[in-house]
């Protein structure tokens, strides 16, 4: 029989997702970047509407479709993607997601540039691949400017151009490193690159992943006569012809469904030399270093959408007699979501400030360390924190219909991407172990909020000796988790003592930085104490 719905949570739709994150506003501000306020409210307004929620639905169902050849049998290695996605990418290239932080070099450009990809990301988080890389390879060319012509104007324009000619007004590019035989061991690669004149080589192997390979040019490597090396790898060659790059298939993946993730095999494909022969691994980690940045917003991201939906089913939802967010046990829950959510959003900022060009050398240091640091440590708490948020839309959460099954599915691919755990926290010892001033940099950055919490202190001289204990180890490989962990854990800490009101601040402290709740237990055991309402109420 017909009845009327009640007790159901109204959508969540056609508000300004940057007005609503509190945290986020105040870390824009705090890190210079209070100029962009405006052009910020107008992107959390378009990613807030119904439509673009619609579309990002509509790009993550409708998935890629990989077209080998034409009708007639001709080679085209052509992806077609929804609509949708064009819509949402178009989007955030018109507001500068990807490189608008280089446009308008100035303090807080990349705090700029980081919310807004974070608010693209924190709706449709498949497009921030190629945006992501797309910042990412900028170093890269603003190093090596005899490749780097006529690139640089394309990507830094705020056009879309999906098509795949030549001499586009704007371009996209990606990045393709890993082969069967190797994975992240990239110097086990056996792509075969043959100089052939003019600092242009044929390429001849594989790559076992090539996301978003629609992108008008990569950067892969590939062994050169001298060694590895770094290549610019275009998809259509000048006089208009495709370059030898064969899609053999798209990955069927876990998530991060609306983009495109390929295996190809180059024959005989044109590119072109990028720095030395033999150095391809030191040109290319510029860009590595990027994408790891945006590891971090992503992930970040992810957690502002899963906190923000939990709380508003919360406060919408009513079970015995009461709203949800009035009930004791969901308080906790929604205010321990967003303390992880803050903490993350006050790492990223800080982060991307570190990444602009007035950086001193301590800060280029500080970043060196931190970047790696907190890519292992925010990614890895994504996939957990979206699970919990699920949970409180109860059967809601679990069905398609909603957006914390999408999320859930994606959050893991940012603790992959660019280095799973492992691989990062060794390159933390790695890098520890030979830049003193990094370390020396990090211990500063976390020293400025000493004395104001006993606890942080505690934990501050715990993580120095753990250091210490590390590095002394004669196999300090097995303790990397524990140690990086910690430092991140002191990052963070020091970061919200300092900047956040004092009831994050002070729940931040009991549940992350005590030994018997080590990174934080299952998300609302919150000790006694705690104001869970006041934290609820920044979600």
């Amino acid at each position: 029989m017909p009845h009327d719905v009640v007790n159901q949570s109204p959508p969540r739709a056609d508000l300004d997702e940057y007005a609503a994150n509190t945290a986020l506003i105040e870390a824009v501000e705090r890190h210079d970047a209070g100029w962009a306020h405006h052009r910020l409210h107008l992107t959390g307004q378009r990613v807030g509407t119904a439509s673009f929620q619609r579309d990002a639905e509509r790009a993550n169902r409708n998935e890629p479709v990989l077209h080998t050849h034409d009708r007639y049998g001709h080679r085209v290695d052509e992806i077609e993607y929804d609509d949708a996605y064009h819509r949402i990418i178009g989007a955030a290239v018109s507001d500068g997601a990807h490189t608008g932080a280089y446009v308008e070099p100035m303090p807080g450009a990349n705090v700029a540039r980081a919310a807004t990809f974070m608010l693209y990301a924190q709706i449709e988080p498949g497009h921030a691949c190629p945006i992501s890389m797309t910042h990412a390879v900028v170093p890269v060319l603003q190093q090596h400017p005899g490749v780097a012509d006529g690139w640089l104007a394309r990507v830094e324009a705020t056009t879309y151009d999906p098509s795949l000619t030549a001499h586009k007004h704007s371009a996209l590019f990606g990045m393709a490193m890993t082969e069967k035989q190797g994975g992240s061991d990239v110097r086990a690669n056996t792509t075969i690159a043959s100089p052939i004149g003019d600092g242009r080589y044929l390429l001849n192997g594989h790559k076992w992943f090539c996301s978003a390979p629609m992108s008008d040019a990569f950067l892969v490597l590939a062994q050169a006569p001298g060694g590895l090396s770094c290549f610019l790898l275009p998809r259509v060659l000048d006089d208009g012809t495709r370059n030898g790059i064969r899609i053999q298939r798209l990955k069927d993946k876990l998530g991060n469904r609306a983009n495109a993730s390929s295996e190809v095999e180059y024959d005989g494909a044109v590119a072109a030399l990028v720095g030395e022969e033999g150095r391809g691994v030191r040109t290319i980690i510029d860009m590595v270093a990027r994408t790891r940045l945006d590891c971090v917003l992503g992930s970040t991201a992810g957690m502002r959408q899963a906190t923000a939906e939990a709380a508003w089913h919360a406060r919408h939802r009513s079970a015995f007699g009461r709203l949800l967010i009035d009930q004791p046990a969901m308080t906790a829950v929604i205010a321990d979501l967003h303390l992880e959510t803050e903490a993350a959003t006050a790492t990223a900022l800080r982060l991307a400030r570190a990444h602009d060009d007035d950086a001193s050398d301590e800060e280029r240091a500080f970043r060196r360390l931190a970047t790696a640091i907190s890519k292992y440590w925010i990614c890895k708490r994504g996939p957990g924190h979206a699970y919990e948020a699920l949970e409180c839309l109860g059967g809601n959460g679990y069905t398609e219909a909603f957006p914390l099954a999408m999320r859930y599915r994606e959050q893991p691919v940012m603790a992959v991407w660019e280095g799973s755990g492992n691989v990062i926290a060794l390159d933390v010892l790695r890098a520890l172990g030979r830049d003193g001033d990094s370390l020396a940099a990090f211990d500063a950055e976390v020293s400025r909020a000493v004395g104001a919490d006993a606890r942080l202190d505690a934990w501050i001289e715990h993580t120095r000796g753990l250091a210490r204990e590390v590095a002394s180890d004669p196999v300090p490989d097995a303790s990397a988790r524990r140690l990086v962990t910690a430092l991140a854990l002191a990052l963070q800490g020091s970061l919200l003592v300092r900047h956040a009101p004092h009831a994050v601040a002070d729940a931040f402290c009991a549940t992350r930085l005590s030994a018997d709740a080590f990174g934080g237990a299952l998300y609302g055991a919150l000790p006694r104490g705690v104001d869970a309402a006041a934290i609820a109420a920044r979600a």
